[in-house]
């Protein structure tokens, strides 16, 4: 069972993670290139630390196949969600990415033997709504495209989640995320040809860095991939892939907070943001009430079946 101390530390972890949206705008080369050395640094600084821990490397092909392959998710998650907050906004982008929990409530019952829960289903939807609204205002292209580019990112961390929380209950989670880290640096670097004849500026890739790009850089790979990343897969082994990425919806306070402070970007957001950015994050607020209040009605119906239980217990 998750206590108080794991609860602080996920949200100390999805503080992290709203930060990397700053410093994914803030490095200068193109987000490809971003993913390759963000996962590149986060893969050996993770393989130096289990060395030196001595902690178990070998899970077997199939096992290693199956993270590594989890690896290529997490490349085209972080892709999308670089490109979304540099071709639209760190608002944009993390408003779209707070669809994890939708896309968690339809796909978690297809990946395991958990039931629907109506309740997940309605506060998915809530959020959904609160999309359409932010949606409806806008006109530029670039927006659009962003958000639509957060939320297929987010529909990736979702099925990354899912398989996360299986793979958490079998394998350290130091050796999980480094073999992630891998698949994810190897998948990028698969993609390089298709992505520097389409995409890149003058066919050709983009390496140049200045000082605090490799600050930002390190910090990013470092602290928010393989402290954070690693001790999110160590909590999962207590907490549902669901409620983490319930969590995950603060990581928009966190970052639209961030990027305020930092990009002065409550200039540019229109009314229908706010009130759409207020319906979604509002089912962050609303899930362990309604939860704990279902909780309990279904206890009670258990320890009396012959009494109808109305409000209060």
């Amino acid at each position: 069972m998750p206590r108080l101390k794991d609860f602080i530390e996920l949200h100390f972890i999805i503080f992290l993670w709203g930060f990397t949206a700053i410093l994914g705008k803030l490095i200068t080369i193109p987000a490809v290139e971003l993913v390759f050395l963000r996962t590149l640094i986060a893969a050996l600084a993770l393989a130096a630390i289990i060395y030196r821990r001595g902690t178990p490397f070998r899970l077997g092909r199939a096992n290693v196949l199956k993270i590594m392959g989890v690896g290529l998710m997490i490349s085209a998650h972080w892709i999308l969600f670089f490109t979304s907050a540099r071709i639209s906004s760190v608002s944009l982008c993390l408003v779209g990415m707070a669809t994890c929990s939708l896309w968690t409530a339809i796909l978690e019952p297809a990946f395991t033997s958990k039931k629907i829960k109506p309740l997940e289903i309605v506060l998915a939807l809530i959020i959904l709504t609160g999309l359409y609204i932010i949606f409806q205002a806008e006109t530029e292209f670039n927006n659009i495209l962003g958000i639509g580019m957060a939320v297929g990112s987010a529909l990736l961390g979702a099925i990354f989640t899912i398989i996360n929380a299986s793979l958490a209950k079998k394998h350290p989670s130091t050796t999980i995320t480094a073999y992630e880290m891998f698949g994810a640096c190897i998948g990028t670097a698969l993609f390089f040809p298709l992505y520097a004849d389409l995409f890149a500026e003058g066919g050709t890739l983009s390496f140049a860095m200045n000082g605090m790009d490799w600050v930002y850089l390190l910090v990013l790979a470092l602290v928010c991939t393989v402290y954070a990343y690693t001790a999110s897969v160590r909590l999962m082994q207590k907490i549902s892939a669901y409620t983490m990425n319930l969590t995950v919806n603060m990581e928009p306070v966190y970052g639209i907070l961030l990027a305020w402070l930092i990009f002065n970007e409550n200039e540019q957001m229109t009314t229908n943001f706010y009130i759409g950015a207020s319906v979604i994050l509002l089912s962050v607020f609303l899930y362990p009430v309604l939860d704990s209040y279902t909780e309990r009605r279904k206890k009670l119906k258990q320890a009396f079946p012959d009494k109808v239980v109305i409000g209060k217990e």
